[in-house]
C-alpha cells in the first residue's frame, strides 16, 4: 500500500490556545499565543516563559498526558459521521526515550490510562513510537501499512508531550537552550496533544500524497558534549526527506503551495529548513509561505505533527490555506527528519 492510499478524515487538539481543534486553529491563524510566566525560573526574579495548557495544576505527569491525549482522540473520533471508527487502531507518538524530564515514564501504563479514559472501546490495538517531534511522520507510514489490512477501517495517530516539567526545564536551562533574557537563541517550552483519524483513499478530501524519512548526521550540537568533531549543517537529512516525499508525490519543490514546520525557535531549525528548500527549488516559482505552530504553542514535542496536519486540513477545508499541496516537516535533536506532502481534493 502506498501513502497515496491514505486520507486524513478528522482531527482533535488540546493546546495552550484552545482545547479543541476549531478554537486552536483559529487562534494560531490569528497569531494568538499561549505564552505566560511559569513557576520555573532562569534566575532571581526571572520566570521562564512557557505555554502551559489550562488544566488543574495538580494534575501532572502521565496522568496529565493521558487526560490531554484522550480528549484529542475523543474529539477526532466524534467528528466522524459513522461509528465505524470506534474500532480504530491507535498509533501513539511520544517523547524520545531517555529524554531528560520526560513526563512519561511507562508507555504501557499511559496506554492503559488512555483506554480507561476512553472507556476501552474507542480504540483497538495500540502501537507506540517514541521519536519526539518527527514521530508523527513514522506514524503516517505505520498507518498506511495498517490500512492495507481490509479489517482495519481507521487508524488514529495521536501525539502528546510536555516540556514543562522540572527535569526538562533544569536540563535545557543548563544546556542554554531555553529562551531567556540572556539567551535569544532558545525555545519556549510548551505542551499539547493532537490526534488525526486516517482512512483509505476516497474517504476524505485531505490526501497524503508523499512521505519521506531520513536522518541528519549534523544534528544540533553534535559532537560538542563528547569532545568530538562538530559536523557543519548542510541540511542533508531534511533534503533527503523532502526529496523522497516530492518523488513519491511526483512534483518538484517549486510546485508546493506552502510549508508548515516545527520551527521551535533555535536558529538551527530555521537554517535546516532553508537549506533543504534552497537545495531543491529550481526555476521561477510563486511565493511559498512557511508557518509554524511554535509561534503560538512553543515547543510541543511529539504532539507537533498531528497538530500541524490538523492545521493544514482545517485551513484547506475553510479556504484560507497557503496553497496546495502543503509540505509538513519535523525533526528532532538526534537527527531524525520527516517530510509529508498533503493535497486537498475539492469535491
Amino acid at each position: 500500500m502506498t501513502t497515496r492510499a491514505l486520507d486524513v478524515l478528522a482531527c482533535g487538539m488540546v493546546t495552550a490556545v484552545g482545547l479543541d481543534a476549531p478554537s486552536a486553529c483559529a487562534a494560531i491563524r490569528s497569531r494568538i499565543d499561549g505564552f505566560q510566566e511559569t513557576r520555573f525560573q532562569s534566575g532571581p526574579d526571572e520566570p521562564i516563559i512557557g505555554a502551559p495548557i489550562p488544566l488543574i495544576p495538580e494534575v501532572v505527569g502521565e496522568q496529565r498526558m493521558a487526560y490531554m491525549v484522550a480528549a484529542a482522540i475523543r474529539e477526532s473520533l466524534e467528528a466522524l459521521p459513522t461509528p465505524r471508527a470506534m474500532a480504530a487502531q491507535l498509533v501513539l507518538c511520544l517523547p524520545e526515550e531517555g529524554r531528560h524530564g520526560s513526563p512519561i515514564e511507562d508507555s504501557v501504563r499511559l496506554v492503559r490510562r488512555i483506554g480507561d479514559l476512553l472507556g476501552n472501546s474507542a480504540t483497538g490495538p495500540t502501537r507506540v513510537i517514541s521519536e519526539g517531534r518527527p514521530a508523527g511522520h513514522a506514524a503516517l507510514r505505520t498507518a498506511a501499512r495498517l490500512l492495507a489490512d481490509p479489517d482495519t477501517d481507521h487508524v488514529v495517530i495521536a501525539g502528546v508531550d510536555s516540556y514543562l516539567t522540572a527535569g526538562t526545564i533544569t536540563h535545557y536551562l543548563a544546556k542554554n537552550r531555553l529562551l531567556t533574557p540572556d539567551n535569544a537563541n532558545g525555545f519556549i517550552p510548551g505542551e499539547a496533544a493532537g490526534a488525526i483519524v486516517c482512512g483509505r483513499a476516497g474517504q476524505g478530501n485531505f490526501r497524503l500524497a508523499g512521505l519521506g524519512l531520513s536522518r541528519e548526521q549534523a544534528f544540533i550540537y553534535n559532537g560538542l558534549d563528547a569532545d568530538g568533531m562538530h559536523l557543519p549543517l548542510r541540511g542533508d537529512g531534511m533534503t533527503a526527506a523532502y526529496r523522497e516525499a516530492l518523488a513519491e508525490c511526483g512534483i518538484e519543490m517549486a510546485g508546493l503551495g506552502y510549508r508548515i514546520a516545527d520551527l521551535v525557535g533555535e536558529q538551527y531549525w530555521f537554517r535546516q529548513s532553508a537549506l533543504a528548500s534552497i537545495r531543491l527549488v529550481r526555476g521561477a516559482h510563486d511565493f511559498q509561505d512557511i508557518q509554524s505552530p511554535a509561534e503560538s504553542l512553543g515547543n510541543v514535542g511529539a504532539a507537533v505533527v498531528p497538530v500541524m496536519v490538523g492545521m493544514a486540513m482545517t485551513a484547506a477545508a475553510k479556504g484560507y490555506s497557503g496553497g496546495s499541496p502543503v509540505l509538513i516537516e519535523a525533526s528532532n535533536d538526534s537527527g531524525a527528519c520527516g517530510a509529508a506532502i498533503f493535497s486537498f481534493r475539492v469535491q
